[in-house]
């Protein structure tokens, strides 16, 4: 008798064992799933190319980028080793460069830093325009960029250097915003 209650006994431990140590496997995946998809849903790529077409379905700009990651939560794209191809509005192509960016999806801006450059034809002026700073900012809805970083500029053989520029390529309007040194040659 007393040998059937052991038996019992043990048999119940086991059972009661077996559901405490699967009940605690069972919590463990569910908080390594979070860890692995904390910054929420959304996409990545590596080697890739994002198009953002108008109404019309030409392209509004193009970028390619050695990473970009959507940050759903934040609306916003990060990049890596960026190229940026955009028109302005009289359909002049641009190109900026730079070591990393962020696209904020509602506005269609992409702030660009690290090792900026710039490059494209202002209407009626003769020979490209350049811009290199740490920073930038393009708007692409408005054609306006702009930095707050020292710049410098080389344009139609002139060559400036100020502490923040805003240019609207929109009005063919540059301004410099303080600390301007340029140099002109004819």
């Amino acid at each position: 008798m007393i040998y059937r209650i052991f038996a019992f006994l043990t048999i119940v431990a086991v059972i009661a064992l077996s559901l405490l140590l699967s009940g605690q496997r069972s919590g463990t995946p569910a908080s390594t799933a979070v860890q692995q998809t904390g910054w929420g849903e959304g996409y990545s790529a590596k080697n890739a190319k994002l198009v953002q077409t108008g109404t019309a379905g030409s392209p509004l700009y193009t970028l390619n980028a050695a990473t970009i990651r959507q940050l759903p939560n934040a609306g916003q794209v990060q990049l890596t080793q960026v190229q940026l191809r955009f028109r302005d509005p009289d359909g002049n192509l641009w190109t900026a460069t730079s070591d990393r960016g962020e696209l904020e999806q509602r506005t269609q801006q992409v702030r660009l830093a690290g090792n900026v450059h710039v490059a494209g034809t202002l209407s009626g002026i003769s020979g490209p325009a350049q811009i290199s700073t740490a920073a930038l900012s393009v708007d692409i809805r408005n054609s306006i960029v702009s930095t707050q970083d020292p710049v410098q500029m080389l344009w139609s053989g002139r060559q400036e250097s100020a502490v923040g520029l805003t240019a609207n390529l929109k009005d063919h309007r540059v301004d410099l915003e303080s600390a301007v040194h340029g140099t002109f040659t004819q």
